[in-house]
């Protein structure tokens, strides 16, 4: 299960931000949203489809 605790800090060019969000708007999506969405996309694209199970099993491994 995801646990949306952890928080990632990005600077980024004014003009593009705004540009981001505007698109995002037009979506209907949070910008925030869309960076989840883009990060997702991009594991699977590096790890596969099943990227899942391999994150969040290592991510049980560490809790024990």
């Amino acid at each position: 299960m995801e646990k949306r605790t952890a928080r990632l800090t990005l600077l980024i060019d004014p003009n593009k931000k705004a540009t981001f969000e505007k698109l995002c708007n037009a979506d209907d999506v949070t910008p925030s949203q869309m960076v989840r969405k883009l990060i997702r996309d991009y594991i699977e694209e590096k790890l596969g489809p099943e990227w899942r199970d391999e994150v969040f099993s290592e991510e049980s491994d560490g809790d024990q």
